[in-house]
């Protein structure tokens, strides 16, 4: 027993399951660190943590640690209400914890005085002192900014020296149309023995505007968090919304959504595998992928009217049906994908690529749980996650569909688990399309107060979706994207690397920063 209170295995079988497979405690601050504590080490991960005022009418600040155990369908969330803005760091022992925390820190003023790393997150040396954007008194107004920067007040880049030692700046600016991103190599000749990312630098405030929005507009604003994963990211929010209204989408829209996913999976692994084989200089093998990807497109524009499956998935199911005309078009096309993947394959399983992707690039295994990497990335090094049946949601209960893993951790085991990912989701869209039930495609509720957390397995990953309503209209939205967590797997990644290899690791991941910069 935790202090006679619950043991740990029963935070996630037994213990107030009261939100559809959600446990919310509520710890006080003295029994806080004797519950977390329990907790690491014992196959739990933090896959969230995030900071909501006023919830609940409490007033003050209330953190949400939100922990997943694998092999566990139930997801534990722990309440801490603070009564002053300060809070003790979990991240030595959930080292994911750390952006999360520097991001609370940034975006409410909560201080974690015992926190290894303290440097701001998204808030760049431009913005005010004092201006914590996601606190309520803050407005959605224009703020001015620094115009001039002190030295001292510079973000602090860790130092690495020694003989043969050299720093490597690259970004924030790219040379390609790509976000801001900056890059701080630690070398000696050209193996990588160090790496320093910094991103944030287009914060668009996502979550702030969702404030005050109800849920058809906020649907909008969730579409927009990455470009490439409009339906993923349309189709957690809107089943969060659900949740809290206690309906049940048609049948007919279940399957659709489900079909709308994978395709958006399919799209983005082609991405993926064409800029892999691009960064190896052998742009004739990635041209095959690419014109499969905008071929995607287009079978996209004539399911949906939107290239990138916008304006499709609202809260309810859909608004609108995809015919069967449309279907079956998609249907036929498939029957000739397959065969034009395989092609793409095999043009490049040449001995001058896979000398590239093998051994480069590796993710270790242990590292999946303390940072929370899920996704491709997180397969391919031996993992068996996959959100889609580990949490499972829309059809995925009865796919029967298994794993795709990899024990390598490197490049070309991301490019081998995305091509065989592509060549099931295919499989699942025809095998739905086939089993396409008649009748509606939304169902009408009311909007109804509450709060609720949403898991979709992305392209990239797991991202979560926690909404909480309050007389009809949005108090707090907040996103967790794949790439947030992802993100810092790359900083191990290129460790004993060339730099050389920087932009194929970089690609096999392929992280949003869109996403991660909300």
């Amino acid at each position: 027993m935790i202090d006679n209170i619950f043991t740990v295995s029963s935070l996630f079988e037994e213990f107030n399951q009261d939100k559809n497979d959600e446990s919310y405690v509520v710890l006080p601050e003295n029994k806080f660190d004797i519950v977390i504590s329990a907790m690491a080490g014992r196959d739990v991960v933090l896959i969230g943590l995030f900071c909501a005022q006023n919830f609940e009418g409490s007033g003050g600040f209330t953190l949400f640690y939100v922990f997943e155990r694998r092999e566990c369908k139930h997801i534990v969330v722990v309440q801490r209400h603070l009564n002053v803005p300060t809070a003790s760091s979990v991240a030595t022992l959930f080292p994911s914890a750390c952006w999360f925390e520097r991001e609370i820190s940034d975006g409410f003023g909560i201080a974690f005085p015992d926190a290894f790393d303290r440097r701001p997150l998204f808030l760049h040396e431009k913005y005010p002192d004092g201006f914590h954007p996601l606190r309520k008194e803050v407005s959605n107004q224009p703020i001015e900014t620094k115009l001039v920067i002190k030295p001292g007040d510079e973000y602090q880049f860790k130092e690495m020296s020694g003989e043969g030692v050299y720093q490597i700046p690259v970004g924030p600016v790219h040379a390609g149309i790509i976000e801001p991103g900056h890059f701080r190599f630690s070398v000696i000749g050209e193996t990588i023995f160090n790496l320093e990312i910094r991103m944030f630098y287009k914060h668009r405030g996502i979550e702030k505007l969702a404030e005050g929005k109800n849920p058809e507009e906020a649907v909008t604003i969730a579409e927009t968090i990455s470009g490439d994963e409009s339906v993923t990211n349309a189709f957690a929010f809107s089943s969060a919304v659900e949740k809290i209204a206690g309906i049940t989408v048609p049948p007919r829209s279940l399957y659709l959504r489900s079909i709308l996913l994978e395709m958006e999976r399919i799209y983005s692994h082609l991405g993926d595998m064409a800029g892999m084989i691009v960064d190896v200089a052998f742009p004739r093998g990635a041209s095959h992928f690419f014109i499969l990807r905008e071929e995607m497109f287009r079978q996209n524009n004539n399911l949906a009217g939107s290239r990138f499956l916008k304006g499709i998935i609202c809260p309810g199911g859909l608004k609108k049906d995809i015919t069967q005309e449309s279907l079956n078009h998609l249907s036929n096309y498939l029957d000739t994908f397959l065969p034009r993947l395989e092609s793409a394959v095999t043009a490049c399983s040449i001995s001058s690529v896979i000398d590239r992707l093998e051994t480069t690039g590796v993710i270790q295994k242990e590292l999946i749980p303390l940072l929370n990497i899920t996704g491709p990335a997180a397969r391919a090094a031996g993992a068996t996650i996959d959100t889609r049946y580990d949490h499972p949601y829309a059809i995925y209960p009865d796919t029967g569909a298994g794993f795709v893993t990899s024990d390598k951790g490197d490049v070309m085991a991301r490019f081998n688990v995305k091509a065989q990912e592509i060549r099931n989701s295919v499989q699942l869209i025809q095998n739905l399309i086939k089993q396409m039930p008649a009748g509606g495609v939304i169902t009408p509720f009311q909007i109804k107060d509450g709060y609720a957390l949403s898991l979709v397995e992305a392209a990239r990953g797991q991202s979560m979706h926690w909404v909480y309503i309050k007389d009809g209209l949005i108090d707090r939205y907040k996103v967790r994207t794949a790439s947030f967590c992802n993100w810092q797997a790359i900083e191990h990644a290129v460790m004993g690397n060339i730099v050389p290899d920087f932009p194929l690791i970089n690609k096999s991941l392929n992280l949003s920063y869109a996403g991660t910069d909300l």
